[in-house]
């Protein structure tokens, strides 16, 4: 289990650099325009294509609260932890690195705009992290199932 921390821990942090890092280079001014993917800077004062954006700087307290809701069922639930620490390490770290952009910049800081045949939300590699988290917590317990029933 402390092997699976570690892991756990080393992977949040770095996630958290990696995306922070990246988002600093476009609150700088870096910019990509392309014929099916452009890289801009916006901000996003909601959550997935600006839902909620009425709760302003409330969203970034209330995701807090939902944040702090899972730790504590994890505390609670140590087999939960240990069967899906990678993608839980993921959905964190995405998490609260779109957290820290609210208190800093007021809003999440997206760069990514899809625009090849149809518009598509822009979105940061935070929101990948967490939907891979979803799709791996999705497979695992397909197979943890799967398994259970042999």
């Amino acid at each position: 289990m402390l092997k699976k921390i570690q892991i756990s821990l080393v992977l949040f942090v770095s996630l958290i650099f990696i995306d922070q890092y990246i988002k600093f280079i476009f609150v700088n001014g870096y910019y990509l325009h392309g014929d099916c993917i452009s890289l801009v800077l916006a901000y996003n004062k909601g959550v997935a294509f600006s839902m909620f954006s009425f709760l302003e700087g409330n969203l970034k307290y209330i995701q807090i609260v939902m944040l702090l809701g899972g730790v504590v069922y994890l505390f609670l639930n140590k087999q939960v932890f240990k069967d899906y620490f990678l993608p839980i390490s993921l959905l964190f770290a995405g998490g609260v690195s779109n957290i820290y952009d609210r208190f800093i910049h007021e809003g999440v800081v997206d760069y990514i705009y899809w625009h090849c045949g149809f518009d598509f939300a822009i979105f940061n590699l935070a929101d990948i992290l967490i939907n891979i988290s979803v799709a791996m917590i999705l497979y695992i317990n397909y197979k943890l199932s799967k398994s259970s029933k042999n």
